[in-house]
């Protein structure tokens, strides 16, 4: 019989996302994910092609994932890994905990992810690890599987600081933004490839 999180030798959670960029909540989320489950390693996972995604090309991968290696140089307890897999019950497959935000649960209850196959997206579900779910915005979480976050937290997101609040972004990518114009100015980007090419 599995021994529950944090009782095990050693417990790592999962937390998949696109990380484009990663922000200061994706780092408080997952350090309050340690605090709270015991927790000894996180890896953020990243899908080279992100379920729902498909048409992110900019910045590029190579690019994300570098920043996304600065970050994790700052944390003995962070990893950072990249999948072919799409779905969260394949990528989660092996840990201990899945760690996401509310509007990625509200998501991942579509049928539309599964082949519009109800059937297929229960059996998916019901092969979860234990999940954490970081509270946001107007949806609806289990109170079961809610982590216990900060509140403000929840006003912080990936979207508005491609919009221009870089103060949302993780230090490495602030200054790569700064460097290529990376997440707010895209023609400063391709410039930038141009220059590396």
């Amino acid at each position: 019989m599995p021994l529950p999180v944090g009782e095990s030798e050693m417990s790592t959670a999962v937390y998949p996302g696109s990380f484009n960029p990663p922000t200061v909540a994706h780092l408080e989320i997952s350090q309050a994910v340690r605090r709270h489950f015991k927790i000894d390693s996180i890896v953020w996972v990243v899908s080279q092609v992100a379920l729902g995604k498909e048409q992110v090309t900019k910045p590029r991968l190579q690019d994300r994932v570098a920043v996304l290696e600065e970050v994790a140089s700052g944390h003995d307890w962070l990893q950072i890994k990249l999948t072919d897999e799409q779905l969260l019950a394949d990528i989660a497959l092996g840990y201990d905990l899945l760690v996401m935000g509310a509007d990625k649960w509200h998501q991942i209850q579509d049928p539309a992810f599964y082949d519009n196959d109800p059937a297929r997206r229960d059996q998916a579900l019901s092969a979860l690890p234990e999940v954490a779910i970081a509270q946001r915005g107007p949806f609806e979480t289990p109170p079961n599987m809610v982590l216990p976050i900060p509140e403000n937290l929840s006003s912080v997101s990936s979207t508005e600081a491609r919009e221009g609040a870089t103060s949302m972004m993780l230090e490495p990518a602030r200054r790569f933004d700064e460097l290529t114009g990376a997440w707010t100015n895209p023609e400063r980007y391709e410039a930038w490839l141009i220059q590396q090419s």
